[in-house]
């Protein structure tokens, strides 16, 4: 039989490892994530990497959805801060409107990361997403191929938000490059049937009108079916940003539908996880993490 010295000896040991684990997974880290929106299937995709790198991480994740709510978002990560979360990872619903929310995490001590959207005006530790302003020069290189470098173009944005600011930004100063090409409307359309009603209107008002950017998958699959509605698909083209599946899908059956800019969600969510566990370490990140987006057309090239 075990002597009573050693199975103290052993209680004591396994008391020391049940408390080292205990120390590691507390040392491990708690996020807060606030993102836009769950209603587009950029953000499940980023969602589901962001869960998935964080289980791989060994850190405690917990996600919540502003629906494109600044009230709800700026209430979610108060809810981040009361509980005292180590990082928070957000994307805005309003670059600006967010900032003060963010101030308030940091001045408690904690990082935040913004992911896809960065903030204006606050000094986060880190942002990851997409270059979008190479992006929107991408696409407005595509859209003068696919009109003939000329005539009328048109623009669906949504303007309170910081990264589609600099894709359009990116797609006028493309367009400088092909002055036989003139930008007629920019208009905001955010949800799939506004950007439908501005289509519409666009394409109405805009008897020339060669082409559409749509800032999003929504807004450019909108304007496809706005162009259908017209019969107007053999004249007018439309080029749109972010390339998951069901836009993909209609590039390479809709020729109206030349050519999307594709993002990666998946390695941004990555990488904003892998940012705020090195936070949470106390290791240095860099502040800006850019991803080069690609290029998905109706021959279904990707570059």
């Amino acid at each position: 039989m075990m002597s009573f010295r050693l199975r103290k000896i052993l209680a004591a040991g396994a008391a020391l490892t049940l408390l080292a684990g205990a120390h590691q997974a507390a040392a491990a880290g708690t996020i807060g994530a606030s993102l836009l929106t769950q209603q587009h299937p950029f953000y499940i995709e980023l969602a589901k990497a962001m869960q998935s790198e964080a289980s791989r991480d060994g850190l405690t994740l917990t996600v919540s959805i502003a629906n494109q709510d600044l009230n709800k978002q700026i209430a979610d990560i108060e809810d981040f801060i009361t509980r005292k979360v180590d990082a928070i990872i957000v994307s805005p619903v309003d670059s600006s409107g967010v900032r003060g929310a963010i101030k308030a995490a940091q001045r408690h001590g904690i990082k935040v990361i913004t992911v896809d959207v960065p903030a204006k005006h606050a000094d986060t530790a880190a942002f990851v997403g997409t270059d979008n302003y190479a992006g929107g020069e991408k696409a407005g290189e595509l859209m003068a191929k696919a009109v003939g470098d000329k005539g009328d173009v048109g623009i669906i944005d949504y303007p309170t938000v910081q990264s589609v600011v600099d894709r359009v930004n990116g797609f006028r100063h493309a367009l400088e490059a092909h002055p036989q090409i003139r930008i007629v409307s920019d208009q905001a359309g955010i949800t799939r049937s506004e950007a439908l009603a501005v289509a519409q209107n666009m394409l109405q008002a805009q008897p020339g009108l060669v082409g559409i950017f749509g800032f999003g998958d929504d807004a450019a699959l909108a304007a496809v079916s706005a162009v259908h509605s017209a019969k107007r698909e053999q004249n007018v083209k439309v080029v749109g940003f972010d390339g998951m599946q069901e836009a993909r899908n209609a590039v390479d059956r809709d020729p109206a539908f030349v050519g999307v800019i594709r993002q990666y969600p998946d390695k941004m969510g990555a990488a904003a996880i892998d940012s705020a566990k090195a936070l949470i370490d106390g290791k240095p990140v860099e502040a800006r993490q850019l991803i080069v987006p690609g290029v998905y057309t109706h021959l279904g090239h990707n570059q």
